[in-house]
């Protein structure tokens, strides 16, 4: 991928974010697609959230802009 990725093996920024599941000790799985000044532009969850697609496009769009 061009693009960098993130983990979050602690829980904090799962937390954060509003995606932990704390009764499994898990987070939803998510892709925050997130511009050059901090904003997220795009969000991907559940099974969306798997295949890179999504968020490859919205990187691209964010591109042209």
């Amino acid at each position: 991928m061009s693009f960098p990725l993130a983990s979050d093996n602690m829980h904090k920024v799962t937390a954060l974010y509003g995606v932990l599941l704390p009764d499994r000790g898990i987070a939803n799985r998510t892709t925050f697609v997130i511009d050059l000044n901090g904003k997220i532009q795009h969000i991907e969850e559940g099974s969306a959230a798997i295949n890179p697609d999504g968020a490859s496009s919205a990187c691209t769009r964010l591109k042209k802009h």
